[in-house]
């Protein structure tokens, strides 16, 4: 190939690509973009077998449900970035993949057949609202002072998964969290990640979280902490999972009650999730609302769908994807990167099994204290908007659930609103989803 046709067709690849994701609006590159995707992949990596091995409880096949893992969340990153042009990362929802196995099958005794099922008409009912633009009316309803603190809760909430994952602090039967074993190698080489990491951002490296999460890896490597793949390549067993899904069965057996859990969580917890990621990446205009946000929602609606049909559980938009816009990621190219690397991963699985969670951890501790800044744009001399904005935030990481937190901030907002004779300043829908939380907590409980 001469010079000038590999020139050529880089100059036709980047006038692609800057038309397809309009980076020099975003003021970003395709090197920015494609480095915050690579960061973003690896902070939720370990979804790949976490997910698989919570479903291969409920009898998912294991194969499967790796492939199911990967393909959805290539889908759904796919097309979140070339529909909505966000730089969103999209993959199972841990949690719901609790709930699947363990209340929906081993619980209440149905098949993971079933719940499949149910997961496939949650997707559908999803795409339902979305297109008929009720989910994003939610979206603009949902008061500013909430929305800034679903960011700042986001922020404690991922920080503490990373704070968890680095052992720094591990559960207590007395007092529900303590302190770990701070002076074990693996935490000691997760806080060194840390320093290094945080080091390296002062001095102005862009990818700093890329860097910091191979050389904790590499050091855990070295330490016996983690293992070297023993392959490189690994065929998936799809057909294992895929259209082994029975819609008709949930649907004569009245799975509704589970249905609607899986569509009330995905609903609040996609809504809390893209109001953090939005207010992180100066989306959220001064009226609070954003952009594209149905184009979001669609993107999550049929990767929920694909999921349930190659065999995995609720898809979700990942809180994690605040990594890569840490590193400067604006665009869509990054939710897209994510996708590549996901669909590699299906057949690459052992080499991203080498990376730990100790590695991982240091991104989460930062990016979460990167996000707490939003605590600074609440109103804390009102008291109808700092208490609502309190629980929210400080919900989010005890209950370990956005959906929890956005909850208690949805509830206690207008309640404070007309107590006050302010009823006002709260839109109808707040006032109608605020019933609608109580209903849930009160007929469905706290699953």
């Amino acid at each position: 190939m001469s010079l000038q046709t590999e020139n050529h067709q880089q100059k036709f690849l980047t006038t692609t690509l800057e038309r397809i994701f309009k980076l020099r609006e975003n003021n970003t590159t395709i090197r920015i973009e494609i480095a915050a995707g690579l960061t973003t992949f690896l902070t939720m990596a370990y979804i790949i077998f976490v997910n698989p091995g919570i479903l291969s409880e409920a009898g998912v096949p294991f194969s499967g449900a790796l492939f199911a893992t990967c393909i959805s969340a290539a889908i759904g990153s796919l097309m979140m970035g070339l529909i909505a042009n966000y730089p969103f990362a999209l993959a199972p929802g841990m949690g719901l993949n609790a709930y699947f196995t363990y209340s929906v099958v081993k619980g209440m005794g149905y098949d993971w057949r079933l719940a499949l099922g149910a997961v496939f008409i949650s997707g559908v009912v999803f795409l339902i609202l979305t297109m008929a633009r009720i989910r994003a009316m939610i979206v603009d309803a949902i008061p500013m002072t909430i929305k800034t603190a679903v960011a700042a809760g986001i922020g404690l909430f991922i920080a503490f998964i990373g704070l968890k994952n680095a052992g720094v602090i591990i559960s207590s039967p007395t007092t529900f969290v303590t302190l770990g074993h701070i002076v074990s190698t693996p935490v000691l080489l997760s806080l060194g990640g840390l320093l290094i990491t945080c080091a390296l951002m002062a001095w102005g490296y862009r990818s700093a979280i890329i860097i910091g999460i191979f050389v904790v890896t590499a050091a855990a490597i070295l330490l016996g902490l983690s293992k070297l793949p023993e392959s490189v390549v690994q065929w998936p067993d799809w057909r294992s999972t895929f259209l082994q899904l029975d819609v008709g069965g949930a649907i004569k057996l009245g799975l509704f009650d589970v249905i609607f859990v899986f569509l009330f969580v995905d609903l609040f917890d996609t809504i809390g999730s893209l109001m953090g990621l939005g207010r992180q990446a100066g989306y959220l205009g001064p009226d609070g609302k954003m952009p594209r946000v149905n184009r979001a929602l669609f993107a999550d609606a049929i990767a929920t769908i694909a999921g349930s049909i190659f065999g995995t559980s609720t898809v979700v938009t990942y809180i994690e994807s605040s990594t890569g816009i840490s590193e400067g990621g604006r665009t869509g190219l990054t939710a897209v990167t994510v996708a590549i690397l996901f669909i590699l991963t299906a057949f690459f699985s052992p080499v991203a099994g080498a990376i730990p969670l100790i590695a991982t951890a240091p991104a989460l501790i930062i990016v979460g204290a990167l996000m707490i800044n939003a605590v600074t744009d609440i109103e804390w001399g009102d008291i109808t908007e700092a208490i609502p904005a309190f629980l929210t935030i400080l919900a989010m990481p005890l209950t370990f659930s956005i959906a929890n937190g956005l909850a208690l901030g949805f509830i206690f907002y207008p309640l404070l609103k007309v107590m006050t004779g302010r009823w006002r300043e709260a839109s109808p829908l707040v006032y109608v989803l605020a019933v609608l939380f109580v209903l849930r907590y009160i007929y469905l409980g706290s699953e």
